[in-house]
């Protein structure tokens, strides 16, 4: 099985660069943004912390985590339903191997979750999705796709804001896939790693809406720009506690317990405070405006793509309209035109078929990172606090990203 893609694009990027290519890196999606001061402050105070904790997680930190989640989403979870693990990555596996169960995945989707699926040997099926819908899950391509193995007991993995559509699902769309879940007695793995970076504030879980059957899983690695502190949690209900009981024994089996220091300070971030309100203010205020503009500029290129409502992917189509398209040698996979773009420009992404689309569909993730997220936060404190970053701004303060962008449309361009 080859390495993740994603960590695979960052590598070569890195050797690229190291050998003096000037590459834009839009393959890896790791947060821009630093950890908040108020969360690095606490790890120092809790660095000399040594011992084993608690296989679930540290109280005090799932006790915050339950506190977060009724603050942010209105979902209420005590702190014996949460299991605390390194990264929510680690946390996936374990249910995959805690579950027996077919893994139901919209194409597209996140890398790692078929691998992991194939790993342990469970059978994915591919959920079809349409670029009028914006690559969301359907309630009527959900209830397709179950009718070809009915008996199964199936887990259906929900993303959103998504990796790598940047898209979301408004309360009616949860409502109605959450129906046909119900009715067919799915489990939801429901992914809010970047719920905090919606850019309207107003993330929306499934749990609402099935409470009974979704599993909620979040982390410090988006949201809260921690990616290698590798923390995060799964959030399950009562009517899950035999599951939840299987991975906490699986936990006990192998990782044993996150580091402690990394839960002590964990606790901060979860917690009410102005710094970290503030903090994703402007990380979604930053983010949106850079998202917007940017699939603007792809389409003035005859790109098409959903609206992005989160985090930072976006994930355009490249149909025959393209002038670049219009001449021989017009690539014919998406493999190919990732990879031509990063001789052509110096620009890093990754084929949509790495997301379980086929690769005769030109689809390109774009991870809208390469840009220094600890000035641009800086920058955006000095201008008005609702105000959305023009053109000039991001010009000014994601210059690389930005000009990875124009690339990408001037080489489109060209005849």
């Amino acid at each position: 099985m080859p390495k993740s893609a994603t960590l695979a694009i960052n590598e070569r990027s890195q050797e690229l660069c190291a050998a003096g290519r000037d590459v834009i890196r839009l393959g890896l999606g790791q947060s821009p943004f630093p950890v908040p001061i108020c969360v690095v402050d606490a790890l120092r105070r809790h660095a000399h912390e040594k011992a084993y904790l608690p296989v679930e997680g540290l109280p005090a930190l799932r006790n915050a985590i339950s506190g977060y989640l009724q603050r942010t989403e209105g979902l209420t979870y005590e702190p014996d339903q949460i299991l605390v693990g390194p990264g929510t990555k680690e946390l996936m596996f374990s249910l995959q191997l805690a579950l027996d169960a077919d893994v139901l995945l919209p194409a597209p989707s996140w890398v790692s979750y078929a691998p992991q699926a194939h790993i342990v040997g469970r059978h994915v099926a591919w959920i079809p999705t349409l670029q009028a819908d914006g690559l969301r899950v359907t309630p009527a391509a959900l209830e397709r796709t179950c009718a070809r193995n009915p008996d199964r007991q199936r887990l259906l993995i929900l993303n959103y804001p998504g990796n790598p559509t940047g898209t979301s699902y408004s309360a009616t769309q949860l409502r109605d896939i959450a129906a046909v879940a119900r009715r067919l007695g799915i489990i939801v793995l429901s992914d809010e790693i970047y719920s905090g970076l919606k850019f309207d504030g107003m993330h929306i879980s499934i749990a609402r809406f099935y409470p009974e059957g979704t599993i909620v899983s979040n982390g410090l690695s988006k949201w809260c720009g921690a990616g290698g502190w590798r923390l995060g949690a799964f959030m399950f209900p009562r009517e899950l506690d035999e599951l939840r009981g299987a991975m906490v024994a699986l936990a006990s089996e192998t990782f044993s317990a996150v580091s402690a220091p990394i839960q002590y300070a964990a606790i901060t971030a979860f917690e009410a405070n102005d710094e970290i309100r503030a903090y994703l203010s402007r990380s979604r205020r930053l983010l949106g405006g850079l998202m917007k503009w940017s699939a603007d500029r792809l389409r003035t290129s005859g790109a098409s793509l959903a609206e992005p409502e989160g985090g930072f992917y976006l994930l355009p189509h490249f149909g025959e309209g393209i002038t670049r398209f219009k001449r021989a040698g017009r690539p014919t996979t998406a493999g190919d035109l990732s990879e031509q773009m990063l001789t052509d420009t110096n620009v890093a992404t990754l084929p949509g078929n790495d997301f379980g689309l086929p690769s005769n569909e030109l689809f390109i993730r774009l991870a809208l990172v390469d840009f220094d997220g600890e000035k641009a936060l800086a920058a955006l404190s000095h201008l008005d606090a609702d105000s959305i970053p023009d053109e000039t701004f991001l010009r000014a303060h994601c210059p690389a990203t930005i000009n990875g962008i124009e690339r990408i449309c001037s080489w489109m361009d060209s005849e």
